[in-house]
C-alpha cells in the first residue's frame, strides 16, 4: 500500500503494480452463498456482488456500514466554445449547494448512510480550451490526481466517485474519443440540454481536441483532454484500488475518468462496478468498452455521483443478504 503519491511516476508505479482481491475470501464466500437457505442463483446478480465484495473486503461476511460519496468539481475552458447550456459560474453555485445540503446527491447519500465530501479544485483557474492547447500542465495534472487520492476515506468501505463541472461532458467525450476511436459524433450527447446548435459545437469542439493532441498516452489524454474534476475521481479511483476499497462508478464522465486507468492497466477497475447507465448517449458506449454491466438503468443524466449513490442500496442489499442469512445447516432446514 502506498502512503502518498506526490508525482506522476507515482500513479504511474501504482498503475502498474494493483493489488488484487483476496482470493481465499472469494472462495469462502462462494462456499457460504452455495449453503445459504435460497435456490442457487435465486438472488441474481445480488449473489455475485456479495462475492464481489468479499474479495476487495477480504472476508467471507462483506459489509457495507460506512459508504462514501466524494464530489470533485473543476472548471473548463473549453466552455469558451459554447458547449454548455449553463455559464461557468454554475459550478461554484453548485458546490455551495452540495456544501449546504440542498442538491440531490445530498438527499441520496443521506438516504443510504452515506458521508459526503466536497473538493472544489481552483474554480478560479479554469483549463485551458483544449481545442487550442492542452488542458492541463503536468503539475495541475498531479495536484488534481492528489486531491482525489487524498480525498479517499481509508475506512471506507465502498467510494462512489462524482463530479461538478460545467462543459466535463465535452471533456469526457474528447477523452473517450481519443481513448477508444470512433467518430467524435459518436460520444457527444446534450449534457446539461444543449441545443441542436450547441450539440454541433460539442462534435467540434471534440473533434479540434482530438485532432491537436491526437492518440497519447492514457495520463497524457487525460492532461490534454480532461479536467481537474474528471482527473481528482482517476486520483480516487486508484487510491480506493491501492487499499483495495470497492468502487461504484457513476455516469459517463467518472466513467472516462476510469476508462483512463483501464487503458493504463486493462486491470484496472477489477474492484469497480458500474452503478447505473445514464440517458448521455455515449454512457452505454463507453460501459462496453470497459467490459462492465450496469446494475441500474433509470434515464438518469445528473452526474454528481447520483446513480452510483442509488447503487449502493443494491449493494448493500447484496451483502445484507449474504452475511446475514442463514444456512440451510443452521435454519434447520432441507436442502434438497
Amino acid at each position: 500500500m502506498n502512503t502518498t503519491a506526490t508525482r506522476l511516476a507515482d500513479f504511474r508505479n501504482v498503475l502498474a503494480a494493483l493489488p488484487g482481491p483476496d482470493a481465499s475470501a472469494i472462495a469462502a464466500a462462494q462456499a457460504r452463498n452455495a449453503v445459504l437457505t435460497k435456490p442457487q442463483g435465486a438472488l441474481g446478480q445480488l449473489e455475485g456482488i456479495a462475492i464481489w465484495l468479499a474479495g476487495w473486503q477480504g472476508t467471507a461476511l462483506p459489509v457495507i456500514a460506512r459508504p462514501q460519496v466524494a464530489i470533485f468539481a473543476g472548471n473548463h475552458g473549453v466552455v469558451a466554445q459554447g458547449v454548455s447550456a449553463f455559464p461557468a459560474e454554475v459550478t461554484a453555485q453548485m458546490v455551495g449547494n452540495f456544501q449546504a445540503g440542498g442538491a440531490a446527491i445530498n438527499q441520496l447519500a443521506k438516504c443510504f448512510g452515506a458521508t459526503m465530501t466536497v473538493a472544489a479544485i481552483d474554480l478560479d483557474r479554469p483549463t485551458g480550451d483544449f481545442t487550442q492547447g492542452p488542458a492541463m500542465s503536468e503539475a495541475d495534472l498531479t495536484q488534481a490526481l492528489g486531491v482525489g487520492w487524498a480525498a479517499v476515506d481509508a475506512k471506507t468501505d465502498l467510494l462512489v466517485p462524482g463530479e461538478m463541472g460545467i462543459g466535463n461532458t465535452t471533456a469526457a467525450a474528447a477523452m473517450a474519443c481519443a481513448l477508444f476511436g470512433g467518430a467524435p459524433g459518436d460520444w457527444v450527447g446534450r449534457g446539461t440540454g444543449v441545443d441542436d446548435a450547441g450539440l454541433a459545437r460539442k462534435a467540434a469542439a471534440v473533434a479540434a481536441g482530438v485532432a491537436l493532441h491526437g492518440s497519447r498516452d492514457p495520463l497524457e489524454v487525460l492532461r490534454c483532454l480532461g479536467g481537474r474534476e474528471i482527473a481528482a475521481m482517476a486520483g480516487a479511483m486508484l487510491r480506493a484500488r491501492d487499499l483495495r476499497i470497492p468502487v461504484v462508478l457513476d455516469g459517463f464522465i467518472a466513467c472516462a475518468a476510469a476508462a483512463v486507468l483501464f487503458k493504463a492497466n486493462p486491470a484496472a477497475l477489477d474492484h469497480c462496478i458500474a452503478g447505473h447507465v445514464s440517458a448521455e448517449a455515449a454512457h452505454g458506449r463507453l460501459l462496453a468498452e470497459l467490459g462492465l454491466v450496469p446494475l441500474l438503468g433509470l434515464g438518469l443524466r445528473l452526474g454528481e455521483a447520483s446513480g452510483g449513490a442509488l447503487a449502493i442500496g443494491v449493494i448493500k442489499a447484496a451483502a445484507a443478504c449474504h452475511s446475514g442469512m442463514a444456512t440451510f445447516a443452521e435454519a434447520g432446514v432441507a436442502d434438497g
